[in-house]
């Protein structure tokens, strides 16, 4: 078990990190602009989802070998980077089914794509490894227990966090999203607002942060 004083001061760097609107919560917002409340939450969750791989990799001590290998980072940053954007030009091709789906006059979305497509999105994200490897170890106390352990702890503690925040962020964009869904050409065009923040996401990953 990591030590109530370094299990406080995690939480506290946790809240500062996930709170304050970053690439998460911009995805959050995108996904539920773009798909409405359930599937803004099942990609919230398959993103957080995504991070129990990577809490198990840092764990074991894979995580810092894709962070510290500029060749294995750069590979997952664009790979996660042009998904992002792939799904936000989806969103935009697609923003007319959208509204009809809104309105009752096409079948939902496959909500397992979903939560999959949010899981791709989590897994692929560099700065999350980087994020864990440089974080984690400075919450761990060695003398008492298993380091792998109280890192998994640390890990499922942020993974809590994610969810409750993002959904948050989620849940209000839907919200706004249900108020302009009495107009199908006003749901087209916030589905294309969400697709193009995804893109402007993915651009954003994809040219900053380079490993030098």
């Amino acid at each position: 078990m990591v030590p109530t004083s370094h299990l406080l001061a995690f939480i506290a760097a946790s809240l500062v990190l996930i709170v304050i609107p970053g690439p998460s919560v911009l995805f959050s917002v995108g996904r539920a602009l773009a798909l409405g409340r359930a599937g803004g939450i099942l990609s919230v969750l398959g993103n957080a989802l995504g991070l129990l791989p990577i809490i198990a990799a840092v764990a074991l001590g894979i995580g810092g070998i894709v962070a510290e290998s500029v060749v294995l980072f750069t590979i997952v940053k664009v790979a996660g980077a042009l998904y992002l954007m792939f799904l936000g030009v989806q969103a935009i091709r697609h923003r007319h089914d959208t509204a009809a789906a809104v309105g009752g006059a096409a079948a939902p979305r496959s909500h397992w794509r979903q939560l999959g497509q949010g899981f791709i999105v989590g897994i692929t994200n560099p700065k999350t490894i980087a994020f864990f490897v440089a974080v984690l170890p400075q919450f761990v106390d060695v003398s008492v227990g298993s380091v792998p352990l109280q890192m998994v702890e640390l890990g499922l503690i942020f993974f809590v966090i994610a969810v409750l925040s993002d959904g948050t962020w989620a849940l209000a964009a839907a919200a706004a999203r249900d108020w302009f869904a009495k107009s199908p050409q006003r749901i087209a065009t916030l589905a294309a607002t969400g697709g193009g923040m995804m893109i402007g996401l993915g651009g954003i990953l994809l040219f900053t942060g380079h490993k030098s």
